[in-house]
């Protein structure tokens, strides 16, 4: 799993580089993609390192019928992974900003209010690239989607250092049953990366925990978190997290304050140097290496740290565990007191899981307009472990009996409800409907969706034309050559410009109207096909 974690950090930066030596060129990405691949595969088989993820399982039926189920939630989010993309998100930046970098062939500064997102680490768009190199945005969906896959795999082995295999597949249930993790596995998002990656993490620590002098699985797990910021700037916090470990695992083994600080010094080191090329790309362009952090630009809803609110902690908590709009499992609210009761004799390493949770938790809830589901989905495989250890650790064989049938009920509606969400993808991937006729049944024209409905702007639209664009804000449907105001510049050229949800400047008043789409919202005027230079 390490290795697979390093072979997708590896070519997200071989791509990054491709970009900043401006030979982003899709057919040249084709190729580079081709030999980076063949070159993994060819050392797998040299040296007979290919991954059996599952070695000596003899399951018994139970686990059988868990691990089916599994199989069933997983084909159920595939339906959604290859039905067009409609999510926000992926739409406004995560499929766009690749899209304008294979366009322009290079990876560079977007400057403006729409998308400053440009200038911040992109592990996961970089994949992005590499997908849309190859086709159309389904290929980043799954990439996202085996994220997830990984993940589950993850959970598993390692919960199988402290559980039986029918209870790591609980604990991979867990997780999995959450909305939150099927909504976001059929999305070109980043989430599910970061968590993949934070659970790595996590593991490299656990392996150096359990063996201290082993140098090597420090660097590693810090390199993991490295690629976790790398995927999402916000992973950051996980620093904190980490701090929390080290300080337990110091009283634990008496460690020297030097050794402590030297250990810290390490991992955070290693974290740090992973992203260090975006801190640089970002600081050359913008002269902030966190950019839009620390800016005038509000980031996720200007989240920033705040102290709990006495009287409305039980509200938030109430929020986190059931009243989400991206949904996290109901089993971890159901399964937190026996999280407790199972910890008063447990060995150290499940208090090391029981620590990591609380405190992401809590920095879940000091981080401000953060509190969806997505915010905390990084840190739920820790939490579905020790849930499921905390099943596990029922002296009580009726109440251990009847808990696995609360979590095989919760994931069955999780399944359910899942198809039902997905299900809309259906006739559009059996061929009964076109893509264009999904889309605009399903996209959201007043909340910045795009897409050219009756195909006229491509038609009228020629490949030597350029337009100006006001009021757009997802723009990864745009098929004609395009600049949006947000990032126009002095000396660009344009044949028309189009509006969405808006009306023209004043210095515009004096182009006509040639065309408007009273669904998309979207007007095109020309200058009596006349070219003007901003």
């Amino acid at each position: 799993m390490f290795e697979i974690a390093f072979i997708a950090g590896i070519y997200s930066y071989l791509v990054f580089f491709l970009g900043i030596f401006n030979i982003l060129h899709k057919n040249f990405v084709v190729i580079v993609t081709l030999l980076y691949f063949g070159l993994v595969l060819f050392y797998f088989l040299r040296t007979k390192k290919i991954p059996t993820l599952f070695k000596k399982i003899r399951l018994d039926k139970v686990s059988i019928v868990l691990t089916l189920l599994i199989i069933i939630q997983a084909l159920v989010n595939l339906i959604g992974v290859f039905g067009p993309e409609i999510s926000f998100d992926a739409l406004w930046y995560h499929l766009t900003i690749p899209k304008l970098f294979l366009i322009n062939h290079s990876v560079f500064n977007i400057p403006g209010g729409l998308l400053y997102y440009s200038d911040m680490p992109k592990l996961v768009e970089m994949l992005y690239v590499g997908a849309l190199s190859f086709g159309s945005e389904i290929f980043a969906k799954l990439i996202h989607f085996f994220f997830g896959i990984l993940i589950l795999i993850s959970i598993y082995k390692i919960s199988r250092k402290f559980i039986s295999e029918k209870y790591s597949l609980i604990a991979a249930m867990i997780f999995y049953s959450s909305l939150v993790v099927g909504w976001e596995s059929i999305a070109a998002y980043v989430d599910l990366s970061r968590t993949f990656f934070e659970i790595m993490a996590f593991w490299g620590f656990l392996n150096w925990f359990e063996n201290k002098k082993n140098l090597k699985w420090l660097i590693i797990s810090g390199i993991m978190l490295g690629f976790a910021i790398t995927a999402k700037l916000i992973a950051f916090e996980s620093l904190i997290i980490f701090l929390g470990l080290f300080i337990y695992e110091a009283i634990c083994r008496k460690t020297k304050i030097i050794t402590f600080f030297k250990d810290c010094f390490v991992f955070v080191l290693s974290s740090l140097i992973i992203p260090l090329p975006w801190f640089i790309f970002s600081y050359v362009n913008t002269g902030n290496p966190f950019y839009p952090y620390f800016s005038k630009i509000a980031v996720d809803s200007g989240q920033t740290f705040s102290f709990p609110n006495l009287t409305i902690i039980l509200k938030d908590f109430y929020n986190l565990f059931l009243n989400l709009s991206d949904p996290i499992s109901p089993l971890y609210l159901i399964l937190l007191p026996l999280i407790f009761i199972s910890l008063k004799k447990s060995e150290l390493k499940i208090k090391l899981l029981a620590l990591y949770m609380f405190l992401s938790i809590l920095i879940w809830y000091l981080t401000l307009e953060a509190r969806g589901g997505r915010f905390v989905l990084p840190y739920l495989p820790v939490f579905s472990i020790i849930a499921s250890y905390s099943i596990y650790k029922l002296r009580s064989r009726g109440l251990r009996f009847f808990l696995i049938i609360v979590v095989v009920l919760i994931f069955l509606s999780s399944i359910s409800y899942r198809y039902l969400a997905n299900s809309k993808f259906i006739p559009v991937i059996l061929g009964q409907e076109t893509k264009s006729k999904f889309l605009i049944k399903n996209l959201n024209f007043s909340f910045g969706d795009f897409y050219d409905t009756d195909g006229y702007l491509r038609k009228k639209i020629k490949p030597s034309d350029n337009v100006l664009l006001f009021g757009f804000h997802n723009l990864y449907y745009i098929d004609f050559p395009f600049v949006d105001s947000s990032f126009v510049k002095k000396g660009d050229v344009f044949d028309y410009i189009a509006v969405q949800n808006s009306i023209p400047p004043a210095r515009f008043s004096y182009w006509k109207l040639i065309y408007s789409n009273n669904l998309t919202k979207v007007k095109l005027y020309s200058k009596g096909g006349k070219t003007w230079v901003y």
